[in-house]
């Protein structure tokens, strides 16, 4: 997802679903007929979405770090129109956006306005959920006091779900029917976390958009977080940000040096598959039908065909 690197002060980044164990339930993800659209667009040209999600019958949604507004695509349809006001919801500065089909949740990170430019601080750094269905208001999870940034979300086989903490190399988790957050994960190695997904080993990949590298975090029998570990990547990765599930072993990655591609998981090594490059400033990514929906600019999703090997 979208960061912001505190020296520049500037936007740079750029959400995750899956299920675990022993199927694994991809995020947008339908076997439906091919996908006929090219792209798709907010209405507003000023929203600057960071990120992109899908239901099961083909909405798209997008967040708005520049007005906060959730935005919403009927099914075919080429055009996002406002759905969530910020106005109405209380919403600022929205980067991860994940549409949970089994809880008929969509889950945002939402964050404080302010911070570039000697801006006053305002909102607050929560996890947020809506109804899927009505867009109405269920819950607000919000960050530790000194929090950096929500970037990203991911749902477990369990329906936990998960939240990256960019700038304080945290991972939350939001248990099914709790009341709030938990920290579960944290190590310096995964400081600027962007995205995460699950895969069906059970555990949880997430990537670096800083140092541009893929971790596992593997998920222990008590539910606790185990040592993050390394996978070595058989193309180096370059901000690597947007990160969903593809299938039982491989991820769908964009980098916002340009491309989206497929990272098939073996042991400590991911293979990667170029799907396409030439992508500017590709910060999210989510599954439908037989295509991958791959936000540029910060301005739309232009349509991959894509199917998991």
């Amino acid at each position: 997802m979208t960061l912001f690197k505190p020296a520049a002060r500037a936007t740079l980044l750029g959400l995750a679903l899956s299920a675990c164990a022993p199927a694994v339930v991809m995020q947008g993800k339908t076997p439906g007929p091919e996908e006929r659209r090219s792209e798709v667009t907010p209405s507003d040209t000023a929203a600057r979405p960071e990120n992109v999600t899908s239901s099961r019958d083909g909405t798209v949604y997008f967040g708005s770090m520049a007005t906060g507004t959730i935005y919403r695509a009927a099914p075919g349809a080429a055009r996002a129109e406002p759905w969530i006001l910020a106005s109405t919801a209380g919403l600022a500065n929205v980067l991860g956006v994940l549409a949970d089909d089994r809880a008929n949740t969509l889950w945002v990170c939402q964050n404080v306005a302010g911070r570039r430019g000697g801006a006053p601080v305002a909102g607050q750094t929560a996890l947020r959920s809506f109804d899927l269905t009505s867009g109405a208001a269920t819950g607000t999870y919000p960050f530790p006091a000194d929090a950096g940034y929500c970037n990203d979300i991911a749902v477990a086989a369990d329906g936990a779900v998960y939240a990256s903490e960019s700038y304080r190399g945290r991972v939350h988790r939001l248990r099914p029917g709790a009341a709030a957050l938990e920290a579960w994960a944290s190590d310096s190695a995964i400081n600027v976390i962007d995205g995460l997904a699950f895969l069906a080993d059970g555990s949880l990949y997430v990537n670096t958009f800083d140092t541009g590298r893929l971790y596992r975090i593997p998920v222990n029998a008590d539910g606790s977080a185990g040592a993050v570990v390394r996978i070595e990547t058989s193309l180096p990765l370059v901000r690597p940000d947007g990160l969903r599930t593809a299938g039982p072993h491989t991820l769908v990655q964009t980098e916002q040096q340009g491309r989206v591609a497929e990272l098939t998981i073996e042991g400590t090594r991911a293979e990667v598959r170029v799907l396409r490059d030439g992508l500017p400033r590709a910060s999210g990514v989510t599954l439908v039908g037989d295509a991958a929906l791959v936000l540029i600019d910060f301005a739309k999703a232009v349509v991959v065909p894509y199917r998991s090997r």
